[in-house]
């Protein structure tokens, strides 16, 4: 993968050249940052920059040897980890015979080459297991230990980029502070997060922390006319909307913007006004089906919907940052998130979150909010 390949991010590229071209590279790093803003990418894109044995100021020469195995990535001192879930390794399409990630590894080849804008609900999906939770196992960290113990076969440096360390099991970090603390020589950790807080702190604090901010509109915007052969007005729309995140900018261009999230608040609000009490028990059950962090995913989205909904309660488009299905439904029910109850519905959905974070019974948590919905939405 090319730097240039990359939407944006032009200070976060030039800080990594300069480190390879000032022979200044952290043997741990941790690219921190919101989904959307390249992550993933620009990992991928600085270890072939390591890797290319005709490096230019700018960016890899992209047809070395090495380059041309990188973007394939099937170079053999390329390593990836991230987080699956062993129970559905038969069921996947995958034909590796290998452990953890490996066993997926050409699953996640095809998906971070198609695009490597995608979110971790996106790649459960991928890998056929929306309702559970992938996690990083101390069998993994076994494999990285095994991987990282041998020579490099072709380049200087061995690469490990691991995505999404936050899901790494506790004994699995454990085992891995100490090597990535103090590596085999030539051995570079890339970690690869959107939830620093819940990364261990000793992990943390033996890497060098990147923070990756989110992508300006302009650099969208531009993306999205020369690679989706957008209107420069439309690619400014979406970039507004989008608020740094290319991987919604991508969703909105494609008019595949909305989630199942959007399709439960829907029915949750609409069962609220109407007061619908057999019906919200149903809606419920349905909620109760999904993983603990599916639930906090449609707390936080709910979040965002309820302050969209405010904003345009108040006349405020120009900050309003949906678009579609999200944006029609949001004006339509914007009267009922006002100045008299705006407050009390985020604590609502605020305390929900609280509950479910402590392991609560999530069908007496989501039954409560509802409940209390009721109210609060036909308070007018």
């Amino acid at each position: 993968m090319l730097f240039k390949d990359i939407v944006g991010q032009d200070e976060v590229k030039e800080r990594l050249i300069k480190s390879v071209s000032e022979d200044r590279i952290a043997h741990a790093q941790l690219f921190v940052g919101q989904p959307g803003t390249g992550k993933l990418a620009l990992a991928i894109a600085y270890a072939q920059y390591i890797a290319c044995q005709n490096r230019g100021e700018t960016d890899s020469c992209g047809t070395c040897p090495a380059c041309i195995k990188y973007q394939k990535l099937i170079h053999p001192d390329l390593h990836f980890v991230f987080p699956v879930n062993e129970a559905k390794k038969s069921g996947t399409s995958d034909k590796s015979s290998g452990k953890g990630s490996d066993a997926y590894i050409g699953i996640w080849r095809d998906r971070v080459l198609k695009s490597p804008y995608f979110t971790e609900q996106q790649w459960y999906s991928e890998l056929g297991i929306e309702n559970k939770m992938g996690i990083i196992s101390t069998g993994e960290a076994s494999e990285v230990i095994k991987k990282i113990s041998f020579k490099s076969y072709e380049s200087t440096f061995k690469v490990m980029i691991i995505w999404l360390p936050e899901r790494l099991h506790a004994s699995a970090a454990n085992r891995l502070l100490k090597l990535i603390e103090e590596p085999p020589g030539k051995t570079v950790f890339l970690l690869v997060t959107e939830d620093q807080e819940k990364i261990i702190g000793t992990i943390q604090s033996r890497t060098q922390i990147l923070k990756i901010p989110p992508i300006k509109r302009e650099d969208i915007a531009q993306a999205l006319v020369t690679r989706y052969d957008l209107s420069p007005q439309k690619g400014r729309d979406i970039s507004r909307i989008a608020n740094g995140d290319f991987q919604t900018a991508i969703g909105l261009a494609l008019d595949t913007d909305t989630t199942p999230n959007f399709s439960f608040l829907r029915d949750l609000l609409r069962l609220c006004y109407s007061r619908n009490v057999l019906g919200l028990l149903s809606w419920v059950d349905k909620i109760v089906k999904l993983n603990r962090e599916q639930q906090k995913d449609f707390i936080t989205y709910s979040l965002r919907i309820i302050r969209e909904s405010f904003m345009l309660n108040l006349g405020l488009d120009d900050i309003v940052y949906i678009a579609g299905e999200e944006e029609e439904f949001s004006k339509n029910f914007s009267p009922f998130i006002n100045g008299g109850n705006v407050v009390k519905v985020y604590n609502e959905f605020n305390s929900a979150m609280l509950h479910i974070t402590r392991n609560g019974n999530a069908h007496i948590i989501f039954t409560d909010l509802t409940m209390k919905l009721v109210k609060l939405i036909n308070k007018l």
